[in-house]
């Protein structure tokens, strides 16, 4: 059995009982040129993933606090969150037609595409409102 993160509750079933944690099949060894590319891969994703988040807190702390970033114009800033929906929308598309299965090669997490999928298309509604939004608030359609 795999090592259990006590930490982590695991859900009842029905009867009440805990169910057993299923062990996640071993991942195959990488190769020291497999290691780089992956790693490699890894790194280059979270840079882009940084960016996303430092923009998202930095348009959400805003919107809590009714208040934009020092210097920042209203146009200047809903020039950001259009830009953010925009570019995470490329993001996806990236990842999806070229970093997932890619890593779907050695890692079974990535073969479940409906799933990673799912989570995109959930994403997109709520940032397709968002953008809607801050191009109508941008033309003065909306304030």
């Amino acid at each position: 059995m795999a090592d259990v993160d006590p930490q982590v509750p695991q859900p009842p079933l029905d009867n009440g009982a805990t169910p057993p944690i299923e062990a996640e099949p071993k991942l195959p060894k990488l190769s020291a040129t497999e290691f780089r590319m992956y790693n490699r891969m890894a790194e280059h994703m979270d840079m882009f993933h940084e960016n996303f988040r430092r923009t998202w807190n930095m348009l959400y702390n805003a919107c809590t606090t009714n208040k934009r970033p020092s210097g920042m114009s209203i146009r200047q800033f809903l020039g950001a969150g259009i830009d953010f929906c925009h570019h995470l929308e490329v993001h996806h598309s990236i990842e999806e037609q070229h970093v997932f299965p890619i890593l779907a090669r050695k890692m079974p997490a990535f073969r479940k595409e409906l799933e990673l999928l799912t989570q995109h298309k959930q994403i997109h509604k709520g940032m397709d409102e968002m953008s809607a939004y801050l191009e109508a608030c941008k033309t003065g359609r909306r304030s």
